[in-house]
């Protein structure tokens, strides 16, 4: 797992490590099923306090990225992956069809993506 915080950036470092990790869990480099590191033990990697990764990992849990199996760990969920709901698969659909219309790169649209869903937009 390659999570890097960048401590100049004006995205909160827990928001930062949600969006990579989510990242990471859509496009297969975290695989359904995989345990995420312990909140104490990723925060002292990471160089960051215990209480932005539980955040972190809180969000990934209400996002349905992640299920936390009390003292067995944190896993990267199956299903969240594998079948998003009706509604946000059709608005994801719409999203790539209009950004491929006005020639938007896929990197270009995860970024506007990205600012939308911090409030940046």
């Amino acid at each position: 797992m390659d999570l890097r915080i960048d401590p100049a950036s004006t995205v909160p470092p827990y928001e930062q490590l949600r969006t990579q990790v989510a990242r990471q869990a859509t496009d297969g480099s975290l695989p359904a099923g995989t345990r995420l590191p312990p909140v104490r033990q990723l925060a002292a990697h990471l160089g960051l306090a215990a209480n932005t990764v539980a955040r972190a990992y809180k969000e990934l849990e209400a996002d349905g990225v992640v299920v936390t199996e009390g003292r067995r760990g944190t896993f990267v969920r199956s299903a969240a992956l594998d079948r998003p709901p009706p509604d946000v698969g059709s608005a994801v659909s719409a999203l790539a069809h209009a950004a491929r219309r006005r020639g938007l790169t896929l990197a270009e649209t995860q970024r506007l993506v990205e600012a939308a869903w911090s409030g940046r937009d």
